[in-house]
């Protein structure tokens, strides 16, 4: 009896090891498959979350704190412009991707329109970054607090993240639409040459068969 337990018990075990295995396979082809999506989610509410996480408590981001924000701009000083341009480059590549098929996600505009994007916001964030972290600015505003500057830096970290993976994602997405198109065309010109005969071997004749 305790024998059967036993093996009842490693029988339920690997049931569950195979459900489990089944579940991991089926989000992680999930994942890759919606990688675009969820990335622009990402780069959509990331960047909004840290300069939310950069600004004191008495001035949460709020319509209000944006409007004061626009209104104060300076590119030298100012942070709201980051997560807008995070979010007008998910805009326009997401855009692009809901409105291409296999053939223009293979070799198309959108790996070029989501580097194009990319490497425009890198550039900028590159441009404005000296001016937010130059040690005249630091010594300024020395009594912001350390957590405040983690949070600035990690925002323009967050920024250079989600550009290069918008560049990675839409260059993997590329080559698996290129090697699905490649597939089906070996697909159909197998089934056309089933269909077409084996024009490099000769019938053979029935009364040659017969005999």
């Amino acid at each position: 009896m305790g024998f059967a337990k036993e093996v009842q018990s490693i029988i339920r075990l690997l049931r569950f090891l195979k459900t489990l295995f089944f579940l991991i396979t089926l989000l992680i082809s999930f994942l890759v498959f919606s990688a675009p999506v969820l990335l622009v989610l990402a780069d959509t509410l990331l960047p909004f979350s840290l300069l939310s996480a950069s600004l004191s408590p008495s001035s949460s981001l709020s319509l209000k704190t944006l409007s004061s924000h626009f209104n104060n701009y300076d590119f030298r000083y100012s942070l709201i412009d980051i997560p807008l341009i995070s979010i007008i480059r998910s805009a326009v590549i997401i855009c692009v991707y809901s409105l291409c098929d296999g053939p223009r996600l293979s070799r198309g505009p959108y790996l070029g329109i989501t580097t194009i994007c990319s490497v425009s916001s890198l550039i900028y964030v590159s441009l404005k970054a000296p001016y937010v972290f130059s040690v005249s600015r630091i010594e300024e505003d020395h009594d912001k607090g350390e957590y405040v500057r983690a949070m600035e830096i990690a925002l323009f970290a967050c920024s250079f993240v989600l550009a290069i993976g918008h560049i990675v994602v839409a260059y993997r997405t590329s080559c698996r639409e290129r090697r699905k198109l490649l597939v089906y065309k070996i697909d159909i010109e197998a089934v056309s040459a089933c269909k077409n005969g084996f024009p490099g071997y000769k019938k053979i004749p029935k009364e040659e068969r017969v005999k």
